[in-house]
């Protein structure tokens, strides 16, 4: 895939920096080891993390000044990443779903950054762009329904949106049938170390989890 960054997107936030993974994988309906994974983390962040301190991380605090920087309320829009953490710190479980979607959201949880997970076969050309949602834009969030993604950062394919940091696009979203996969990291803080880390670290669990030698991954910013 060629991702593109636009304009617009770096005038919010010139320090941005993505990262792409791209590889081969085999989904299943559950992986009890990658769940004991999602748990230790879940106590490491309870004894460490508040709902309010955890909108002081890096990655998260840079999403949510993307946010009011191109219109959106985060409180009312949440960054999955933070929606995910939140929901932890709560006490309530995280919605499982397959692997893939539990892998990603493991990313996510672990580096704070809001993860896009995506069937590429599902994609309509080979180029993405990073843009903001426009008004009356149609997008609709998995499990959502019709999303308001006006001021929302967004990846659009030749059809149209398939990704914002707060739901991916049901037409592109990962499936037990997934093969190709292509997961999106999206620092706003602009710290090319952490999401190179996090691009490495999704890389060793497909290893352990999906049957994958990993795939690459590449920068784009």
């Amino acid at each position: 895939m060629t991702i593109l960054v636009s304009e617009e997107i770096k005038s919010v936030c010139p320090e941005f920096i993505g990262a792409c993974v791209e590889a081969t994988v085999v989904n299943t309906p559950y992986s009890e080891p990658l769940w004991q994974e999602i748990h230790a983390l879940e106590q490491q962040f309870r004894s460490t993390l508040t709902t309010e301190s955890l909108k002081e991380l890096t990655s998260i605090a840079a999403t949510r000044r993307v946010y009011k920087a191109c219109g959106k309320d985060p409180s009312r829009y949440r960054p999955a990443s933070e929606a995910l953490i939140r929901r932890m710190l709560q006490g309530k479980e995280l919605y499982q779903k397959d692997t893939l979607v539990d892998l990603v959201n493991l990313a996510s949880i672990a580096y704070g950054y809001s993860i896009g997970g995506f069937d590429a076969d599902c994609f309509v050309g080979d180029t993405l762009t990073l843009g903001i949602g426009r008004e009356g834009e149609p997008y609709e969030g998995i499990g959502r329904g019709l999303l308001n993604i006006q001021g929302l950062p967004v990846y659009r394919d030749a059809q149209g949106g398939v990704g914002t940091p707060t739901s991916d696009n049901e037409r592109t979203k990962m499936t037990l049938a997934t093969r190709h996969l292509v997961v999106l990291i999206n620092g706003y803080d602009g710290n090319r170390q952490r999401v190179s880390e996090n691009a490495e670290y999704i890389q060793t669990l497909l290893r352990k989890y999906c049957e994958s030698d990993g795939g690459s991954y590449k920068l784009y910013f």
